[in-house]
């Protein structure tokens, strides 16, 4: 995992220990005011929303457990790997593109991390500048250049 993303898991473990937790035990404290727990709506909603915090608690701290985390900006080279930073161009728009190659708990498309499990992850690892690779995605096979490797 990139420093970036423990430090986001980390952030978002702690905001959900410190202040999701103390929001929904406040939450379950007034529905329990409202009186028949067995027909309180707000009561279930509120115990359902824990159930989700301490489901999502225990899984980032399963994760910040095993995770290693690779100094990125220490590895180098023309070569794709976990980390890099890729350029590419769509061999069939010329449109450019920009995405970084993280671990699957990482990835968020929007933010242009992409994981190395994905189809154009898989496609890019090991590949070198000025290669073009084949993914097929839903909409049917795209090709890119690979255009810079950078691992800053």
């Amino acid at each position: 995992m990139t420093p970036q993303g423990h430090q986001r898991l980390e952030e978002e473990l702690k905001h959900r220990k410190s202040v999701e937790r103390l929001e929904i035990i406040k939450a379950i404290a007034e529905a329990r005011e409202h009186g028949d727990l067995s027909e309180n709506a707000e009561y279930h909603a509120a115990r359902e929303r824990q159930s989700f915090c301490e489901g999502r608690i225990a899984e980032l701290e399963d994760v910040l457990s095993r995770s290693e985390v690779i100094d990125v900006p220490s590895l180098a080279g023309s070569v794709v790997k976990f980390g890099a930073k890729v350029d590419l161009v769509d061999e069939d728009t010329d449109e450019e593109t920009t995405y970084q190659v993280v671990g699957p708990i990482e990835a968020d498309i929007n933010a242009g991390r992409i994981s190395t499990t994905s189809p154009i992850g898989r496609a890019l690892i090991g590949k070198s500048v000025g290669d073009s690779v084949e993914v097929t995605v839903p909409g049917g096979i795209k090709s890119y250049e690979i255009l810079k490797v950078d691992f800053s």
